[in-house]
């Protein structure tokens, strides 16, 4: 699927691909589920992500967290408080250490509030752009604090395309479960 570039296809592309991670999630085994997470023996698998999360708690977690970003984001430029996306003191250079932040967070939290968690949020930043017109979402320059960004692309960031790279994870470890 295209990346999204209206309203319609934002909301149906989050929606979709949720389903598809839900569907994947649900038809795991008891031995996927408890094996950890280790993809050190593949070497194209570099990015710290890879070596971060070690079972499905901590991937539905990390997506729970980036929709936190969103809606705090939103919400406080709509009220006037002019704020970066990523919290300090992080940028686009750093956001590794957030991420790794919100991982050691979460350790003592269940995969069954994880899953709650992520539904949860799921549902308020699909509200929340409900919200905006489809000008506001995918025109460039409608507000200043999206920077040279449509606003929407935060949207598919945080949805359909971060529910897209926690389906390939999943499928990697059912792949690395079916070898071992």
């Amino acid at each position: 699927m295209a990346r999204p570039t209206s309203k319609t296809d934002l909301m149906q592309a989050a929606a979709a691909n949720l389903q598809k991670l839900n569907d994947f999630v649900a038809g795991m085994t008891e031995a996927e589920l408890s094996t950890p997470f280790d993809f050190s023996a593949d070497e194209k698998k570099k990015e710290a992500h890879w070596r971060r999360d070690k079972n499905l708690r901590d991937v539905l977690i990390h997506l729970w967290e980036w929709h936190q970003l969103l809606l705090k984001w939103v919400q406080a430029n709509q009220a006037g408080e002019e704020r970066p996306f990523l919290p300090a003191p992080y940028n686009w250079k750093t956001y590794g250490q957030m991420n790794q932040e919100f991982w050691e967070r979460h350790q003592s939290t269940s995969l069954a509030e994880a899953q709650a968690m992520l539904a949860q949020s799921h549902a308020a930043v699909l509200a929340l752009a409900e919200e905006f017109s489809n000008e506001q979402l995918f025109s460039k320059g409608v507000f200043k604090w999206a920077g040279n960004n449509a606003l929407g692309s935060y949207f598919v960031s945080v949805t359909a395309s971060h529910y897209d790279w926690a389906l390939k994870k999943l499928k990697a470890h059912r792949k690395n479960c079916a070898v071992g």
